[in-house]
């Protein structure tokens, strides 16, 4: 059965110090030397001025961080080829961007919306995944609901079609739908476009085209479809695209997220299908305004939507070409680059990429804090790096990203363990099927 972490049996034995990592961290809101004691079980023990009992590890003038969580992946498994993507590579990307946990989406061939796949899909875990790994169920069979609640981590609701959804629910059993998604109290995510706002554009050629063919009002539609949500629903709104639609979504108190591309590209970034997303890259207008928000902190979540195709499937023409691009590994790198350039406070950051995304999937990291898991991050903000697919990991082999500045994480260390030195994975595929710790149920 898919499961969490925690313990069956008898209770452990209290942990033990097994290193010490020296350095400097934000503390109380001030950048200062501390020392955090990581146990043999995986977490973090204590965080103190100075620390004895265990190996240290002094990391000089770096900065230690939470490892990210990134609520929104798309790994193709199964049904994908593992030349584009799979568990093993999706997963490895993102730890050696700095993410300890994903979220991974349901809309594989076939989509993951029984139990059955959704078990087949987390036999494939164990032994490769580097992360750990939160499986979202879909809705396509109602009567599987209540089954996949039991064993699913979340679930993801489409409201237009988009790779691997064909058909999204209809308007009229959208309100009963996510009323039982409430009773049954798993996280649920929903790509929120409204279809009927499209307009017919049977051969759009760019982004720019693109945006116009799947215009913002088709989000805000979809929104006024979603809010206020049902009582007791832990919802959580996937990629927004504009600063219209982050205040719709504060006023309604709703959980949502936007992507690094929406924030940093604009549909003028590059003409072809490398630059073709669902929603829409927008306006530089519209973008520049949802980076202000980000960078206010009025956007509570970062994720990366990383949904990779091979480049031969975005080298057709735009019209045929699939939507999506990789950026799990790039997620967080692009924005502690933000962070160095001084046009994004690092605390803003840390609550969108690692505390909030962590908190709504119920799951104890996602902070420098006593018992939360020992996933953390060694920074230099001295290395900054431009983006260059050649030293990614994706095996798509392209980023819409190429040339922007970037700060990889030197270290990662997975429950304690190093497992990235030097930008180098060497760690074991360790990652596990995790679910929400909270207890499920209306009002969680």
């Amino acid at each position: 059965m898919v499961g969490s972490r925690a313990p069956v049996g008898p209770e452990r034995p209290p942990a033990s110090i097994a290193r010490i990592l020296a350095g400097r961290a934000v503390i109380g809101g001030r950048l200062q030397p501390v020392e955090v004691a990581l146990g043999d079980d995986g977490s973090i023990l204590s965080i103190g001025k100075v620390r004895r009992g265990a190996p240290r590890h002094d990391v000089g003038e770096a900065i230690l961080l939470p490892a990210a969580t990134d609520l929104h992946v798309h790994f193709r498994e199964p049904g994908g080829s593992a030349r584009v993507e799979d568990l093993a590579s999706g997963t490895r990307q993102a730890i050696l961007g700095g993410v300890a946990l994903v979220g991974e989406m349901p809309n594989t061939v076939p989509p993951v919306d029984d139990v059955e796949r959704l078990e087949e899909k987390a036999r494939r875990i164990p032994g490769r995944a580097a992360t750990d790994v939160l499986l979202y169920a879909g809705v396509g069979q109602p009567s599987a609901l209540r089954r996949l609640a039991a064993r699913a981590g979340a679930f993801k609701v489409f409201l237009s079609p988009t790779t691997g959804v064909d058909e999204p629910p209809a308007a009229d059993v959208l309100p009963g739908l996510l009323r039982t998604l409430a009773d049954l109290g798993l996280p649920v995510g929903v790509h929120a476009e409204d279809p009927m706002e499209f307009v017919a554009d049977p051969s759009p050629r760019s982004p720019a085209e693109w945006n116009r063919a799947r215009p913002v009002r088709a989000e805000l539609a979809a929104v006024a479809r979603l809010v206020p949500p049902p009582s007791g629903l832990r919802l959580h709104v996937a990629h927004v695209t504009s600063a219209a639609v982050v205040d719709r979504l504060r006023t309604a108190g709703v959980s949502f997220e936007a992507t690094p591309h929406h924030l940093l590209l604009s549909d003028r970034s590059r003409p072809d299908a490398f630059g073709k997303v669902n929603p829409p890259l927008r306006d530089e207008g519209t973008r520049r305004a949802l980076w202000e928000a980000f960078a206010r902190g009025d956007i509570p979540i970062l994720a990366s939507d990383h949904a990779p195709h091979a480049r031969a499937a975005k080298e057709q023409p735009f019209a045929e070409a699939p939507s999506g691009m990789p950026g799990t590994e790039t997620m967080l790198p692009l924005l502690l680059a933000r962070v160095r350039d001084g046009t994004l406070p690092l605390a803003t950051l840390l609550q969108a990429a690692c505390d909030r995304p962590a908190r709504w999937l119920g799951r104890p990291h996602g902070r420098l804090a006593p018992g939360h898991r020992a996933h953390l991050l060694v920074v230099d903000f001295r290395r900054r790096v431009p983006i260059s697919a050649d030293r990614l990991h994706a095996p798509a082999g392209w980023s819409a990203f190429e040339g922007l500045p970037a700060i990889f994480p030197r270290e990662v260390y997975f429950d304690g363990e190093r497992v990235v030195q030097d930008g180098e994975y060497v760690g074991r595929p360790t990652g596990r099927v995790v679910r929400p710790e909270f207890a499920p149920g209306p009002g969680r």
